[in-house]
């Protein structure tokens, strides 16, 4: 195959300002594709594309390469881009969102959205997740457990060679779990949405949190379709316009959305939006160093903007370095009234004994 290398590349045009008619807006910026059927039509305006910073958007990961892809076959000739460092992911977290758009692609070839549409309609109903927390939280005097059904990490590999999604859903929920989250991620975490619709469809009654990186509102359709009753969205990727058009479309699927922060200044933006449907997490891992320090949980709630949260009686979840009954004390200590926990329970031999031992 012959190849003709190219410059550095010039910003790529995007869709920006269509119909919307899931949020039923006149008028909605995007910085990527819409997936739901009526907008996959709408005629767009072009605008150049520029890369996300924390300075304009309140945004740490970039959603897409800034010079993008590297290669393009075509024919005999593959066409080459020479390309800076600046092309290359940050961290692991935004190599995950690279690589989403080539997932999304081979998802919708497979399932296009006018079938996930049909399956939508044979779904059972949605199941309220944030109650089902409170619940917990006032019938125990505990944060409301979120236990995740989780099979390997980018950072820890294999966290349990001998993965059976149903048995462990079923054990986390005999032993007290308020809902489940169940991760979807397949190339990082080797997860799947078979995962949560075997797990529905076994009788699991925990309401159940579609653990993906969303970045497209095909992505609530599929969820939605799978048996979720809700999603979670990142600060850290996604600005203020796009959490806010995906939480009214997930609310008109009936998915509730669980808004993860890592900073005092990502729950300031997302205290800036309407929040009906919406629980807020906040996750102790660093998103430059992938370390985590559960004393974050405890800066981000002693700020302005965690009183917020309390004064306005918003269910938030500590996530990351949660493995002992004292790091449920501390969490809970400042102001969270539910705990997201994957790897210390889902790593052990008997997880029901393991969420027990945790809420103790």
């Amino acid at each position: 195959m012959q190849s003709a290398v190219w410059g550095p590349r010039v910003s790529t045009p995007v869709f920006s300002h269509v119909h919307c008619p899931v949020c039923t807006r006149s008028t909605h910026k995007r910085a990527y594709r819409l997936s739901h059927p009526a907008a996959a039509s709408a005629t767009p305006t072009v605008e150049p594309q520029s890369s996300p910073s924390i300075s304009d958007n309140g945004v740490y990961i970039r959603r897409r390469a800034p010079e993008g892809i590297g290669s393009q076959g075509c024919g005999p000739v593959d066409f080459r881009v020479i390309q800076s460092d600046e092309n290359k992911p940050r961290n692991i977290l935004e190599e995950i969102v690279w690589y989403k758009a080539v997932e999304i692609e081979k998802m919708r070839e497979k399932q296009p959205i006018s079938r996930l549409s049909l399956m939508l309609k044979m779904a059972p109903p949605s199941r309220d997740f944030i109650g089902a927390i409170r619940a917990a939280q006032a019938k125990t005097g505990k944060p409301g457990l979120i236990a995740e059904v989780k099979k390997a990490s980018p950072s820890k590999g294999i966290i349990q060679p001998d993965f059976d999604a149903v048995k462990i859903a079923k054990a986390y929920e005999e032993g007290g779990a308020a809902c489940l989250s169940v991760l979807t991620d397949r190339k990082f975490f080797q997860g799947s949405f078979e995962y949560l619709q075997d797990i529905r469809n076994a009788g699991v009654t925990c309401p159940l949190l579609c653990k993906e990186f969303i970045v497209e509102a095909y992505q609530l359709f599929k969820a939605r379709a799978y048996g979720a009753d809700a999603v979670l969205l990142i600060a850290a990727v996604l600005p203020n316009n796009d959490l806010d058009y995906l939480a009214a479309a997930a609310r008109k699927l009936g998915l509730q959305c669980l808004i993860e922060v890592h900073t005092v200044a990502e729950l300031e933006r997302v205290l800036q939006l309407k929040l009906d449907g919406c629980m807020l997490g906040i996750n102790n891992r660093d998103l430059s160093t992938f370390k985590v320090d559960l004393h974050n949980n405890k800066v981000i709630m002693d700020s302005p903007a965690g009183q917020q949260v309390i004064d306005r009686d918003i269910l938030i979840a500590g996530e990351s370095g949660i493995f002992t009954p004292e790091d449920v004390a501390f969490v809970q200590s400042t102001g969270c009234g539910a705990i997201l926990v994957g790897e210390s329970l889902v790593k052990t031999g008997d997880p029901a004994a393991a969420v027990k031992t945790l809420l103790t």
